[in-house]
């Protein structure tokens, strides 16, 4: 019993260990938990019998739910104890003494204790079962784990295997392709050796020619192989490889050389050796040069094309390519030289007494070799060569030593004017400008030819100025003043009343022809308009060209032929030289004048011809800055204008630029802003002095007595005023009403009687209006002014009784008698 105890507490204390809080052996779920709990409610709302002992509640309670869970509980405790017997199977055994009841108690707890652990023993069975059929399970996932583990290493095993072959397999196509690259590299370079090789052979062969299909492919492969070897000097056998190289190509170009320059050599020889009985310089040979060249072209450009795209890469071919270009020019001036000299020695011999015909056709001839050789050249080669030029100089230099010794011993201005036209225009402008390119030696040749023929002109102009112009003595008829114009107006007079009869109109001075053909080109060049003036459609004998006097005419002449040939600088140094020599001779012209006939002649005729300078040397400044000069008159009169350069102008103003000019420089002393070159400041300043000085005299022809008597008169005053004695005019001698008379009236009739002829005079030599009013409007200011003293002096001086006796003439009948100038 002790055992079973003690068993019993064993079991019990293990069973506490189960479920204990801290470290339960068999730890519930939550599942389980709750199912617990609900069995100890369930448990709870059983009553428990008070006979049950408090340690046999457990056991009871089980039993009592078992019970209750089968079926109803019984009312009285007698029927429950009575199945309690029954179930213990003790419904008919007696308890009599303690050991049977402590037999009877412990079978009791035995039975009782089986009956509470049936339930877990059956869970236990149930339990043990499934953990059969687990470890079956588990049995059986070890054997397929074992098998899936014995597939993964042969798995493992077979792609072990298969990587390293594939790597190897990998290893070997890497392999195989570095030694397929590493061989065919190896070959490509050894291509060049071995193709070296096979050049060396080809040049070698004495079957070689350089016009074959193969000739400039085995150029293209030596190309090929000279820049690869080239490019790798580190290579084993390096020098020796250089040096086949080197041969190879001094082969190949020596080929080339030899071939083009046979050819040329050849060509050249069977040129040389054609017919003598042709002319060396005939169209027929020179074409022949430029044609057999022409057709030979072809031959030998394939093989030029070839040197010249290699002559950037490879010095080699630069130094052939100038070799050929030398022997080609070599062999043209073999050919041309002969011929070009010839060619200008015949035209020389034909042209002995016309320079400008010989400077025009050689140097045309000469502009027709240039462009030929040019074309030519392009025919045989695509790249130019500075050589090409040299040549056509060196050809061109011919003509010119032959013209040069002609040129500086030319003494006409007009042919060295012309020449100058040649070669500045027709050449340089019309041929050079064009075609610059293929003329530029041409260009260099006619440079310095017009210059030889521009020193030699400013030279000859030099000495023209000093014979011709300072030095002229004037024949008898140039200073037949005014005879020479009253027969000419005779003339135009009877040829206006001729057509005028004929109902023809009238002519002008565009009809008129003058003799000398350079005058006309100098109307032509735009002078023309400024030789008359038209104001009211009149023409002076003066203005027509060959009525100039013949300094004048020359010094025009020759500036309009400098004009154009020289520079503007040179042009105004000449220009100044020219018009100072020819004002020297007007002025000395005008002095014999004046003392062979009258001084109004003189006057008229220097003012007349500074007149035609002034408009004449205006189209000579053309390309000059305009001219500007404005004036401030204030002091004579509130008027400002400008003056322009004839050619800036409309022509109507044009006409009376000099009119305009001429009243400018009679305006006094006003002040002036001018941008005149030298030259027509000289011409201005002369031109004033002569109006200023026939002025002068016109005035002291008209009104000197008057002004005399006024100067008496103020010499009178002026004593009286500085302390002298006291005076009355009319007590004066020389002042009496009678003399006064006497002094107005011989005045009036001078004037009267001389101002037609004055007028006449202007208008012969002038024959323009406007210019004849400006001229003489001073004049008639001086003697107005002169009346108007003497009107004032009388009245402050005289009684009106002596006044009628002086006999006055109005201001009125003064400015009447003046009329007749306007």
């Amino acid at each position: 019993m002790a055992a079973a105890g003690a068993e019993e507490l064993e079991a019990r204390e293990r069973l506490s260990l189960w479920d204990r809080r801290s470290e339960p052996l068999a730890p519930l779920t939550d599942r389980q938990t709750d199912s617990v709990l609900e069995l100890k409610v369930a448990a709870e709302e059983i009553p428990i019998p008070a006979e049950l002992p408090i340690e046999d509640l457990c056991s009871l309670t089980s039993t009592s739910l078992t019970i209750s869970l089968s079926g109803a509980v019984p009312e009285s405790t007698e029927g429950i104890l009575q199945q309690g017997f029954s179930a213990l199977g003790l419904e008919d055994d007696r308890i009599e003494t303690a050991q049977q009841f402590f037999s009877w108690f412990a079978q009791l707890q035995t039975h009782m204790d089986q009956d509470e652990g049936a339930k877990y023993r059956e869970m236990r069975e149930y339990l043990s079962g499934f953990q059969d059929q687990c470890d079956a399970i588990l049995n059986d996932v070890n054997v397929a784990l074992q098998h899936l583990e014995s597939l993964q290493k042969q798995y493992l095993f077979v792609s072990t295997k298969t990587g390293t072959l594939h790597e190897a397999c990998e290893q070997l196509l890497k392999e195989q392709s570095e030694l397929v690259n590493l061989a065919e590299s190896i070959q490509q370079k050894l291509s060049y050796f071995n193709e070296l090789e096979n050049i060396s052979t080809k040049l070698n062969s004495p079957t070689l020619s350089v016009n074959s299909e193969g000739f400039v492919p085995m150029l293209s492969k030596l190309d090929d192989c000279i820049s690869y070897i080239s490019a790798h000097p580190n290579y084993k056998d390096y020098p020796v490889y250089l040096a086949k190289i080197k041969q190879c190509l001094s082969k190949a170009m020596h080929l080339m050389k030899t071939y083009t320059v046979n050819t040329l050599q050849n060509l050249t020889n069977q040129l040389m050796k054609r017919d003598p009985t042709t002319a060396p310089h005939s169209d027929n040979a020179f074409t022949l040069f430029y044609v057999k060249f022409r057709g030979a072209a072809p031959k030998v450009r394939t093989l030029i094309e070839q040197m010249e795209e290699r002559s950037e890469k490879l010095p080699e071919y630069r130094l052939l390519l100038g070799e050929i270009h030398q022997c080609y020019l070599d062999q043209r001036e073999n050919l041309l030289s002969p011929s070009i000299t010839s060619t200008i020695t015949d035209l020389t011999s034909q042209n002995n007494r016309d320079h400008c015909a010989l400077v025009r056709s050689g140097c045309a001839f000469m502009v027709h070799v240039c462009q030929d050789e040019h074309q030519l050249y392009n025919e045989f080669f695509t790249k130019p060569t500075p050589k090409l030029d040299e040549l056509l100089e060196k050809l061109c230099l011919s003509l010119y030593d032959v013209l040069r010794p002609l040129i500086i011993h030319v003494v006409h201005l007009e042919t060295l004017s012309e020449l100058c036209g040649i070669l500045k225009i027709e050449m340089l402008e019309d041929h050079v400008q064009n075609n610059v390119y293929q003329l530029g030696a041409f260009d260099a040749v006619v440079k310095q030819m017009l210059e030889d023929v521009q020193e030699r002109l400013v030279y000859r102009t030099h000495i023209y100025i000093q014979t011709d112009i300072l030095g002229y003595k004037p024949a008898p008829g140039d200073l037949a003043y005014p005879d020479k114009l009253e027969m000419m107006e005779q003339i135009a007079q009877s040829l206006k009343e001729e057509q005028m009869r004929l109902q023809t109109p009238d002519a002008s001075f565009s009809d008129v022809h003058l003799e000398d053909p350079e005058a006309n080109n100098l109307i032509k060049s735009g002078s023309s308009e400024s030789l008359s003036f038209r104001a009211q459609n009149t023409i002076s004998p003066a203005d027509l060209h060959g009525m100039w006097y013949p300094t004048v005419r020359r010094t025009l002449v020759c500036l309009s032929k400098l004009y154009r040939c020289i520079d503007r600088a040179v042009f105004q140094g000449l220009s100044q030289e020219a018009l100072s020599a020819c004002i020297q001779s007007l002025l000395g012209a005008s002095d014999a004048i004046l003392k062979n006939k009258t001084q109004v002649d003189g006057q008229l005729f220097l003012i007349k011809h500074l007149l035609i300078m002034r408009e004449q040397i205006a189209p000579f400044h053309t390309e000059f800055t305009i001219k500007e000069i404005s004036l401030d008159l204030k002091k004579t009169r509130d008027a400002a204008f400008k003056i322009l350069h004839p050619r800036t102008v409309p022509s109507f103003f044009r006409l009376n630029s000099n009119n305009a000019i001429l009243e400018f420089l009679l305006q006094g002393t006003p002040e002036i802003k001018e941008h005149y070159i030298d030259s027509k400041k000289d011409v201005d300043r002369h031109l004033k002095a002569a109006c200023e000085q026939f002025i002068q005299q016109q005035s002291k022809i008209f009104v000197e007595p008057l002004e005399d008597f006024m100067t008496k008169v103020t010499a009178l005053k002026t004593m009286a005023n500085q302390g002298g004695p006291k005076y009355s005019l009319s007590q004066q001698p020389w002042a009496q009403p009678v003399k006064i008379n006497d002094l107005v009236s011989s005045t009036y009739k001078t004037i009267k009687t001389k101002l037609p002829v004055t007028l006449r005079s202007m208008s012969l030599y002038l024959a323009n209006t406007d210019t004849e009013f400006i001229l003489f409007k001073p004049v008639r200011s001086n003697i107005q002014q002169v009346f108007q003293k003497i009107h004032m002096l009388l009245k402050e001086e005289f009684s009106s009784e002596d006044l009628q006796i002086i006999a006055c003439p109005s201001m009125e009948q003064v400015n009447l008698l003046l009329s007749m100038s306007k």
